[in-house]
């Protein structure tokens, strides 16, 4: 796996948001289906959003409605824009890139995984 770095991670108020950035130096974003993953201390790791190639998008019941994923062309980055956060979005995140048209759930299955980014809430 390559890693990639990440950007826009931190602390928030409860009901605050913020918004992730992983940009891909050696690949064309638009032609890789991208991921974001997260992980907090004694839980299991969670996929939150991926976005496949050409478009299509799943989200994680827990954040949707809240979450959106996207691809910036312009900067060639993987983008998760998080809004109205709790306490319970509180993790590590990561963001994720394969050279496939849709994305899997684990981390075996990405060829580009990022250092990952800390996000607080506070209550």
């Amino acid at each position: 796996q390559a890693e990639v770095a990440e950007s826009g991670g931190g602390s928030v108020q409860d009901g605050g948001s913020l918004r992730l950035s992983c940009v891909f130096p050696d690949i064309a974003v638009a032609r890789i289906c991208i991921a974001w993953f997260r992980q907090a201390p004694g839980k299991e790791r969670e996929r939150v959003a991926s976005m496949a190639v050409h478009g299509p998008v799943t989200y994680a019941d827990s954040v949707q409605g809240r979450f959106v994923i996207s691809k910036d062309i312009a900067d060639n980055a993987a983008v998760l824009q998080m809004n109205d956060l709790t306490p319970e979005d509180t993790a590590m995140y990561h963001c994720a890139a394969a050279h496939r048209v849709i994305c899997g759930h684990y981390p075996n299955e990405f060829n580009y995984w990022g250092q990952g980014t800390q996000v607080t809430v506070s209550s």
